[in-house]
């Protein structure tokens, strides 16, 4: 008789809410022979299974039965970097949470001289909504930049400017002060390439001087300093998949 497969899930799926990794890296893991099901080694990443029953191992160690996920949202200050570990021993996001018997990792990126808001999580699914261009969670920023801008050169940031990476997609500019020698703007973009911002103004001649992230999607840095934590509810989550794009 067929098992019911009601409760059958992707199995790289099943992985990551488990807090083993993000699902792309559970897709790694697989791809790579590192998971048994049931004591065979499964390669293919449309295979589902059941986590109430199927036996599931990495490494040879079972997976503990999955969890509800947990999800910090923290304020980054300035200085701190936004991975789990660095082997120059600088202070990372992790050192600003209490410590919990969970594999966290950030989702996305600030960079080192960049402060402000950054979701650290163990949960895959969530790591995926908030980070993948497909569902285009709206991330604002306030920098302050290098001169004055201009309205030509607002419209075309907000247009998209062409990087090394391609074009970037279009985004929203709020000029909250403006100044000869230094101007302050708040950006909203879609996507999270890899220092975007700075080298889009870069790129139009207005150097970025600093930068904190104060919204992604519906949450905000209301209410909190830099270094401050606060575990994301249910209606957090909720907030975030309703300002998600439908792919």
């Amino acid at each position: 008789m067929d098992r019911p497969t009601e409760n059958r899930e992707r199995l790289q799926k099943v992985l990551a809410r488990a807090g083993v990794a993000s699902r792309r890296e559970s897709e790694k893991l697989i791809l790579a022979g590192r998971v048994a099901v049931n004591g065979r080694i499964v390669r293919e990443l449309g295979t589902k299974v059941d986590p109430e029953r199927d036996e599931i191992r990495v490494d040879t160690v079972p997976l503990r039965t999955p969890r509800a996920p947990l999800a910090f949202l923290v304020v980054k200050p300035k200085g701190v970097l936004s991975t789990t570990r660095d082997e120059r021993g600088r202070r990372t996001i992790l050192d600003l949470l209490p410590p919990v018997d969970r594999r966290l990792y950030p989702a996305g990126r600030l960079d080192e001289d960049s402060e402000g808001l950054i979701i650290v999580t163990d949960d895959g699914d969530l790591t995926n909504l908030v980070t993948h261009p497909r569902y285009g969670i709206p991330k604002t920023y306030v920098l302050r930049i290098r001169g004055r801008l201009t309205g030509a050169e607002t419209a075309r940031v907000e247009s998209g400017v062409w990087l090394s990476d391609g074009k970037t997609r279009p985004s929203r500019i709020k000029i909250r002060k403006r100044g000869r020698q230094v101007s302050q703007v708040e950006v909203t973009i879609t996507e999270g390439r890899n220092r975007e911002l700075r080298r889009i103004f870069a790129k139009i001649g207005h150097p970025v001087l600093s930068l904190r992230r104060i919204r992604i999607g519906g949450l905000t840095l209301k209410g909190m300093k830099p270094g401050q934590w606060r575990k994301l509810a249910r209606r957090d989550i909720e907030a975030l998949k309703r300002s998600a794009r439908t792919p």
